[in-house]
Order: C-alpha cells, then sequence, then structure tokens
C-alpha cells in the first residue's frame, strides 16, 4: 500500500512537470503553439517554422522533454499489463527515460548526417523537424491520457493497445504526409527508402521494445 501512493505521488509530479512544460512553452512561444495545435490537419505549421531550423530549439526541447517524460510515465502502464509488476517504479521511469532519449536522439543524429552525406540534407532535416513535430504533438496528446488511466479510468490491455495504434496511426501519417511531399525523389530511390525505413523507422523501435522487456 505504502509502495503504491510513493508511486502515485511519483506520477503525479511527473505529470505536473509535464503541464508546466507545456504552459511553459505556451507563454514563450504563443503563436508558434497556437499553430502547432493544428500540427496533424494543417501542412502550414511544418512550411513555416522549418525555414528556420536549429540544432536546438527552445520550443522543441521543451516539448521534447514532456514527450519522454509522458512516455515514460505510460510505459509503466503497458509494463504491468503485458509484462509483470515493476519492483522500483523510480529506477523503471529513469532507464526508460534514458533509453528512449538515446533512441530518439542518436536516430535524428544519424539522419542528418545521412542527409549530409548525400548532398539533401535541406530534405532531411524538414523530414526531422516533421516526424518529430508529430511525436512531441503526441507526448502533450499523452498527459491527459496519463491522467484519466492514473486517476480515473484502470488501464487495461484494450485500452492501452488503442493509444499505441493511435501513436502508430500518428506516425504513418507523418510518413504519408513525407512521401507526398517528396514523391518523386522516393520514387527515383525507391530501394533507399525501404532500407531507410526497415533501418531506422522500424528496427530501433523493435530494439527498444526488446531492451523494454529484458532489462526493465
Amino acid at each position: 500500500m505504502l509502495r503504491e501512493i510513493i508511486s502515485n505521488e511519483i506520477f503525479t509530479v511527473l505529470l505536473l512537470l509535464c503541464l508546466v512544460l507545456v504552459a511553459t512553452t505556451k507563454v514563450l512561444y504563443t503563436k508558434r503553439f497556437h499553430d502547432f495545435t493544428n500540427v496533424l490537419g494543417n501542412f502550414r505549421y511544418l512550411k513555416v517554422y522549418s525555414r528556420d531550423l536549429k540544432l536546438i530549439d527552445g520550443f522543441d526541447a521543451l516539448l521534447f522533454i514532456n514527450l519522454l517524460i509522458s512516455t515514460s510515465i505510460f510505459s509503466v502502464f503497458l509494463y504491468k499489463n503485458f509484462v509483470g509488476e515493476i519492483e522500483d517504479i523510480s529506477i523503471f521511469l529513469i532507464k526508460v527515460f534514458i533509453g528512449i532519449a538515446i533512441l530518439l536522439l542518436a536516430k535524428t543524429s544519424i539522419e542528418r548526417l545521412l542527409g549530409s552525406l548525400f548532398n539533401i540534407e535541406s530534405t532531411l532535416d524538414f523530414y526531422v523537424f516533421q516526424k518529430m513535430s508529430y511525436k512531441i504533438f503526441f507526448g502533450i496528446l499523452l498527459i491527459p491520457i496519463n491522467f484519466i488511466l492514473l486517476f480515473s479510468v484502470a488501464p487495461s490491455p484494450i485500452i492501452l493497445q488503442i493509444i499505441v495504434i493511435v501513436f502508430i496511426l500518428i506516425n504513418c501519417i507523418s510518413i504519408i504526409v513525407s512521401y507526398k511531399t517528396y514523391q518523386s525523389l522516393i520514387k527515383s530511390n525507391l530501394f533507399y527508402f525501404i532500407l531507410y525505413l526497415c533501418t531506422l523507422e522500424i528496427s530501433p523501435y523493435l530494439v527498444l521494445y526488446k531492451l523494454f522487456i529484458d532489462y526493465s
């Protein structure tokens, strides 16, 4: 009972931190945040804000941290429902946070490097920006979802599966939008595009899943 109370306190603090991160982002970047809320249905945000791409962007950095925290919390629900009990919630959260951070940052670095090597830096930079925008948008969606799963509705396998499917659909939307944007480039390099999908879009998540199961 005491362990459950402590874990709930940890979740509460982390969820409040997520709200602070999002609120800070909204205050510091009011117009951009407003445009960002329509990122799934409006291509304008990607076009406008991709023009001034930076390696470190305050807007993306704040929401990226929220993504890491929100995903780590959601991972607890996934693990408890599909794997088993967690001995130490705090250690588990730290491991997942670091694991996801390393995966996404390494993946982004490799993609930028490939862009430089093949002289398509601007194209891949836009693609990376687009994918990250969709991911951090999902991170915001996870805040109310985590609140509900923690304080209102008991997380069940079917509910968690639906949420995971939504995440996969958001990623698919990102890939489809990219395909439409760079259709001619992809068609002329279809083999490399398929190789890219398998290597950098599918394999990293399979590796993360394996580590998630084996070392959590």
